[in-house]
């Protein structure tokens, strides 16, 4: 009986592979299995190493060492050859043999370049077991290492060769260095941790559950790993559901967050949305399929400090009763305030939509992880988080260009300074901050070209204002104004007095009204709908001061030509005739940034991690912060991809 299902399932396989064979010649790929000798042709190489027996995934079997036996086989290792050649006899003694009692158990011997493996001894074993399906093979294997390069796949594979070591698994690869420190900690892993056969088992068990929806949803064709979307999966799901949950409900929250394994696959998965982008009737199709307009929105905020106990909170609570007021019988407002970052934010935003809520906000970057959750529960919602540089494209993330306050505050500066000597008092290296730092120096270069920029850090010292005050700094630059009626304290730019206090002169700040205003009257004329202003990418608002996001408030002390030489520069950045960045530029080092032919670009001023020639100072490491400082530096911090990952308890 062997014998005949032997051959019939030589007569599928054979099917399946012409079939293959001719899909790959209609698509203009190449029909049969790669050949490792012409692969790697004169390419350099770094060694071979004895890896020894080991068992391998048949899926990653990719071709063959040498070009023998080539036309045998289509792509997928299927046969080609008629049933009444040798190579057809030999296949289905084989398969006889898998059948029988005994199996195929002569490991086969391959070389293995770049993750992949390519047949030495054994095409028709591997071919036989792959008509079968089977998932692994055993195999003596030797890796060919390539030369060490900057490649971002070069560096990506020395990593992977590292953590093998650690893991034993060829399945635990992934297409970008420093991803698999992330997943040691998502499975709560120290960074050295070995695995035991144990968590091997276990980990291939959800691995092989996982990758069986990213496959049918489209993940062979993006240019990214299983593992790669898989820790994608692990910030918003617990490991255990991917063998608990049902293939049908597993491949559910793999499609929910689909946008976000998507976005992996993009260059640049986000992104920055000025006012220009935000009216839902601009282009083409929005003037064709213009949605109907909604009179009434149902609005949520989230915060997870009380206002009395934060600036920040309290800031946008005064922009949630400003929007309150202003549209006070168009919208219905919830607000839970001090919900933390955790499952207490995760409950509110749950009770809000039970609740009728239809948009979310949430006012700070820790409540991402929560909203991530929410959207893919409910991927109707519209759900906005205050922070930027977010690659989640379920949520739509908001934040103000400081930078352009910065620069009139620095061109006051400039004026205002007796000696050059100005202070800035910067809080933490994240997004946006570096920009803000420049803006002002070029503000201040502006009005004095000699000025020189003494840049401290408060996530570094908690005086750092009486520091710089201390080394005889008059005018210095402190934290920005989080709200206008605040302006008598020492926020902004502040020149210090006889008797040691500081007066306020000018102060950017951020007028969450205003962006709450404007956020809600978009989404009431589009329908309820965000305008996809990213075309499926994440979208990050970016708003300056040409929307009101963010304004400056000149204080008492001010002269009266340097107000006037502070308005004019608000009104020409407001209409676009001032660029803050729209000239030359040189950094620290002496690389020209900018040669003053085309401005930089919101992405390239949003993601800044360099300092101008004229700040003596630097951007800190993460190892140098106040721990108050260490969580939003992880979460935005503009070197947040190289911080080694905080691990959780062990799930595995």
């Amino acid at each position: 009986m062997s014998r005949i299902e032997a051959v019939e399932q030589y007569t599928w396989a054979l099917k399946k592979g012409r079939r293959s064979y001719r899909s790959c010649v209609l698509r203009g790929r190449y029909p049969y299995p790669q050949v490792l000798d012409e692969i790697l042709g004169d390419t350099m190489t770094a060694g071979q190493t004895e890896l020894g027996l080991v068992e391998i995934p048949l899926d990653q079997v990719a071709g063959t060492k040498t070009e023998g036996r080539r036309s045998a086989f289509s792509a997928d290792f299927m046969p080609l050859l008629e049933p009444d050649t040798e190579f057809a006899f030999k296949w289905i003694e084989l398969c006889e043999a898998h059948l029988g009692d005994e199996g195929i158990r002569d490991p086969i011997r391959c070389y293995e370049y770049m993750g992949r493996f390519y047949v030495q001894e054994g095409n028709k074993r591997v071919s036989v077991l792959k008509s079968y399906q089977a998932a692994t093979i055993p195999a003596y294997v030797t890796r060919m290492v390539p030369a060490w390069s900057e490649d971002p796949a070069i560096l990506a594979y020395y990593e992977f060769m590292q953590t093998y070591q650690k893991t034993g698994l060829y399945r635990v690869r992934f297409s970008r260095a420093g991803s698999f420190a992330k997943l040691q900690t998502a499975l709560g892993f120290e960074a050295d941790h070995t695995w035991t056969e144990e968590e091997q088992r276990r980990f291939i068990a959800g691995y092989t559950a996982f990758a069986a929806p990213f496959c049918k949803l489209g993940g062979d064709e993006l240019p990214i790993t299983p593992a790669d979307a898989l820790l994608v999966w692990l910030k918003v799901y617990p490991f255990g559901d991917l063998w608990k949950l049902p293939e049908a409900q597993l491949q559910k929250t793999v499609r929910a967050i689909w946008p976000d394994i998507r976005g992996l696959a993009e260059e640049n998965p986000i992104t920055v949305a000025d006012e220009s982008q935000e009216d839902p009737e601009k282009g083409f199709l929005g003037r064709i399929f213009r949605a109907k307009p909604l009179s009434h929105l149902n609005v949520a905020f989230i915060s997870d400090y009380l206002p009395e106990e934060s600036d920040w909170a309290r800031a946008h609570d005064l922009g949630r009763q400003y929007l309150e007021t202003v549209m006070e019988d168009q919208v219905t407002v919830q607000h839970y305030e001090g919900t933390g970052s955790g499952s207490r934010a995760e409950d509110a935003i749950e009770e809000a939509i039970q609740q009728g809520a239809q948009v979310i906000f949430a006012t700070t970057p820790p409540l991402i992880g929560a909203c991530r959750k929410a959207a893919a529960r409910h991927p109707h919602l519209r759900i906005f988080n205050c922070s930027v540089s977010m690659p989640y494209s379920g949520v739509r993330t908001y934040y103000g260009r400081i930078y352009e306050a910065e620069f009139i505050a620095g061109a006051v500066a400039g004026v205002m300074s007796r000696d050059g000597q100005i202070g800035y008092v910067a809080t933490s290296p994240i997004f946006g901050v570096p920009a803000g730092i420049n803006a002002f120096a070029l503000g201040a270069q502006l009005t004095n070209p000699h000025v020189r920029v003494r840049l401290r850090w408060s996530c570094l010292e908690e005086r750092a204002l009486e520091v710089l005050a201390q080394e005889g700094i008059s005018i210095i630059s402190n934290r920005d104004l989080p709200a206008p009626d605040r302006s008598r304290e020492a926020w902004g730019l502040c020149r210090m007095q006889d008797d040691g206090s500081f007066r306020a002169l000018i102060s950017p700040y951020w007028h969450w009204g205003s962006v709450y205003l404007r956020l809600v009257r978009m989404l009431m004329a589009a329908g309820g709908d965000v305008p996809d202003s990213g075309r499926g990418k994440a979208v990050n608002y970016w708003w300056g001061m040409s929307s009101r996001a963010i304004d400056i408030l000149m204080g008492e002390d001010l002269p009266a030509g340097v107000r006037q030489l502070a308005e004019l520069l608000r009104q020409g950045i407001i209409e676009g005739s001032i660029l803050p960045f729209g000239r030359p530029i040189r950094d620290q080092q002496g690389t020209v940034r900018s040669d003053g032919s085309c401005p930089l670009s919101l992405e390239e001023i949003l993601h800044m991690d360099w300092l101008c020639d004229c700040v003596d100072g630097a951007i800190p490491g993460y190892d140098q912060l106040l721990p108050m400082a260490r969580p939003i530096v992880r979460l935005q911090g503009v070197y947040r991809d190289q911080i080694p990952p905080e691990k959780e308890g062990p799930i595995l």
